[in-house]
């Protein structure tokens, strides 16, 4: 089955089990404890079909899940008493464009939402900053990693789990050193994020003349990897970040060819990459992620979200960017009311706290994280270090191997 269609699949299973929990509704919060003011809308804008499908299911279900816990407690307590959260939700189907603009528009011009997080895609980051830096409401980015979606004059976009690519470069040749690697294949996507990431990892490589990158570039649709894989030679690291559609293939293949390398992935589900690569995926499929799993933070949220959403089987770092999104934002509201302007004023001066982050989320001016120390684990079988980590349908966890040292903020070019 090509990845494609796995995603699609894993997905269609996901979105029906998940509407129908939720009442199959795309607006989201409690009822039981309403206030007499109108609730205030949050808007989600993220993949729920396409090749990105199964990172935006994870997004949706943390937002909601911060949503659901904000309202038992009362709504957001502000001057005027609690008022609820209702979650507004567009799918920008992956890597569409103009859907994208067409659910930014209908988010906050039709339903009139405070602010919109879930972003993945880097083409739908492209296309939704600029929308949200002319209409003044803050955009938040759960991965969309490309450098040039920031500029120096951004104001209201916020990246809040996966760096720039230039950052996520410092991360490899952070991981590369450190295990003493000198030689690593890269696997680039030919679209915006692997564009991106490859000329950020060329930069980075000049540093560390002592490794060898070998770069092969696919095209998007790719689902026969081989060729490319058989280009690397005896490569010690394969890099397939640059990728993120193909990774669990590449993963696959790798060791259908009978290469040894481990496979640094795409910032993917883990839960994605266990079922499609199966057991060629534990022990040699690793990843940096924005979570902290081994925190109590996190392992308590975690036991909450899969209380919630069983069928997404594992708690993955979408989900917990989809619920700091709605806190940070609720926080926001609580200390200075629901207009956007304000509210990305107080995230712009503001240091959030999340459980379960690997950091504490603060920005530059333009809206780079400050501080990210991505978490690099390996996928590996068996139970979690506690119950109700994971599902009895995914026997597996991430084990972390080491924090990165705090990644210097990519600064636009002026």
């Amino acid at each position: 089955m090509s990845v494609k269609r796995f995603w699609l699949v894993a997905a269609v299973g996901v979105l029906g089990a998940l509407t129908a929990l939720l009442g199959g509704s795309t607006a989201f919060g409690g009822s039981h404890s309403a206030s007499a003011a109108a609730p205030i809308k949050v808007g989600v804008l993220t993949p729920l079909t396409g090749n990105f499908a199964p990172w935006g299911v994870q997004v949706r279900a943390g937002a909601a899940l911060a949503v659901t816990e904000i309202n038992r407690a009362g709504g957001v307590k502000g001057r005027g008493g609690g008022r609820l959260l209702n979650l507004a939700v567009a799918d920008d189907q992956s890597t569409n464009t103009n859907a994208a603009i067409d659910g930014f528009r209908r988010l906050t011009q039709q339903e009139g939402v405070v602010s919109v997080g879930g972003i993945i895609g880097s083409p739908i980051g492209l296309a939704t900053t600029r929308l949200a830096e002319e209409a003044k409401i803050p955009l938040f980015l759960v991965k969309s990693g490309n450098n040039e979606i920031l500029t120096q004059s951004s104001r209201y976009t916020f990246r809040t789990c996966l760096p720039s690519a230039a950052m996520v470069a410092q991360s490899v040749v952070q991981l590369a050193r450190r295990r003493q690697i000198t030689s690593v294949g890269v696997m680039i996507a030919d679209y915006a994020w692997g564009q991106s990431f490859k000329s950020s990892l060329e930069d980075a490589a000049k540093s560390a003349s002592n490794i060898k990158f070998n770069v092969q570039v696919a095209p998007v649709p790719t689902t026969n990897f081989t060729p490319y894989l058989r280009a690397f030679g005896d490569v010690s690291l394969i890099v397939a970040t640059g990728h993120p559609p193909g990774a669990p293939l590449v993963l696959a293949q790798a060791g259908q060819l009978g290469l040894k390398a481990p496979v640094l992935g795409a910032d993917g589900p883990w839960s994605l990459t266990a079922r499609s690569a199966a057991a060629t995926a534990f022990g040699r499929y690793s990843d940096f992620k924005c979570m902290a799993t081994a925190t109590p933070g996190y392992k308590a949220l975690a036991k909450r979200y899969l209380r919630a959403y069983p069928q997404n089987e594992f708690m993955e770092d979408d989900a917990l960017a989809g619920y700091a999104y709605v806190k940070i934002v609720a926080q926001a509201i609580q200390n200075v009311g629901t207009s956007p302007q304000a509210i990305a004023a107080y995230v712009h001066r503001t240091t959030f706290n999340i459980p379960g982050y690997a950091w504490p989320l603060r920005w530059t001016p333009w809206g780079e994280m400050i501080g990210a120390r991505p978490q690099f684990a390996v996928l590996t079988r068996g139970a979690p270090p506690e119950a109700g980590l994971n599902t009895a349908s995914s026997p597996f966890w991430p084990r972390v191997l080491f924090k990165s040292p705090p990644l210097t903020p990519y600064r636009p070019p002026s």
